[in-house]
């Protein structure tokens, strides 16, 4: 297979991550005889300090000529978040990609690996029945697209509305991937809304009821937003697919990524009709970690991971990165944003002695395959 990625590292530890998540796909490419070509584009902070944008007409032509994009993390330091290269980062960057390339569905799977029960915050009781979601989250819709207006009122007092748009279509479009997401796990979808309020969760929930239909074999259940987010730290477990809209698939998902106990060990993909995909780590640029080695790079390289899955269909290679993770971290070898203290088995390894480690298992899986 031959296929080629635009690598947009972005700011903070986006840098030092990336460069060992392209260890971990050059390593793939070796041993499973795949020609993976990259070029590095700038994004975020990176990018205003060259064009003065976060987003450059240059890194959107390099992100259409490739086949996925693997993104690192954007944003500055708090303290300077006023400042004109930092502000509005995210928004200008990682949102202008999404609706550049059309990517209308976000899949973010949160897992508690057992060797790191005890980062999870929830009782033993409740991890041990199981912490396997797949959230699938709408981009392309809610507030974060339609109308905001910040003006006077007649009285003179300020006002902000944000203005939530969803149609049948768009609705209907990321439906149909958490349906046939759920087919290949646990065959249920907790469809997630406010109903009870929102005229667009009425239509969330008709239009979610109606392609439902069309998986007979898939369990559907309705849920209000306030209760999952309830459900999600009360039993877990009960959860397959989680489907929801855009803003309440950021809360939920962001909710639940503290139950594996550290963002340095999630990652997510976002990917349009067309199977067109971007990867990225769901943590942001760590500003005050950049440059220590301190950086978890899992995430990181799990991006790549969902990458070979969704955008090239290569499973066993996909499945060969994350067994080498999982093994990595049974040996209990560790960053330290999943160090505990007092652990007698555990090594601290720093950024590159983690994915070194990685590299070692991934390499000894390709050669008995």
């Amino acid at each position: 297979m031959e296929k080629h990625i635009a690598v947009l590292p972005g700011d903070g530890i986006g840098e030092e991550v990336m460069e060992q998540a392209l260890r971990v796909l050059k390593l793939i490419a070796d041993q499973y005889g795949h020609r993976f070509s990259t070029t590095k584009a700038l994004v975020g902070g990176a990018a205003y300090e060259k064009f003065d944008t976060h987003f450059p007409d240059e890194t959107n032509a390099i992100c259409r000529s490739a086949d996925a994009i693997l993104f690192g993390s954007v944003g500055g330091p708090v303290s300077e978040m006023h400042l004109p290269k930092w502000k509005n980062c995210e928004a200008n960057s990682i949102l202008s990609l999404r609706k550049t390339f059309s990517f209308h569905a976000n899949y973010r799977p949160v897992r508690v690996i057992p060797e790191l029960q005890h980062l999870c915050p929830l009782k033993k009781e409740v991890i041990e029945r199981g912490v396997d979601i797949l959230f699938i989250r709408e981009l392309l819709g809610d507030c974060y697209f339609g109308e905001h207006k910040t003006f006077n009122s007649p009285a003179g007092v300020r006002t902000a509305t944000d203005l939530i748009v969803y149609d049948e279509e768009q609705i209907a479009a990321v439906a149909e991937v958490a349906f046939k997401a759920a087919q290949k796990r646990r065959g249920k979808v907790t469809s997630v809304d406010k109903a009870n309020v929102l005229d667009s969760s009425k239509l969330w929930r008709a239009v979610v009821k109606e392609v439902a239909l069309g998986y007979p074999d898939v369990i559907l259940e309705d849920m209000l937003v306030d209760n999952c987010a309830m459900q999600i730290v009360r039993d877990p477990s009960q959860f397959d697919v989680v489907l929801t809209t855009n803003m309440f698939g950021d809360i939920l998902s962001d909710a639940a990524a503290v139950l594996p106990g550290s963002l340095g060990l999630l990652a997510s993909a976002s990917i349009n009709k067309d199977g067109f995909g971007l990867y990225e780590p769901p943590g942001g640029s760590a500003q005050d970690i950049a440059g220590t080695g301190n950086a978890n790079p899992i995430a990181q390289i799990l991006t790549v991971a969902l990458m070979l899955r969704f955008s090239f269909a290569l499973e066993t290679e996909a499945s060969a990165i994350e067994q080498a993770v999982e093994t990595t971290l049974k040996e209990g070898y560790r960053t330290r944003d999943i160090a505990r203290a007092g652990e007698a088995d555990q090594k601290i390894v720093d950024c590159k002695g983690m994915s070194e480690k990685i590299l070692d298992h991934l390499a000894v899986k390709a050669s008995i395959r």
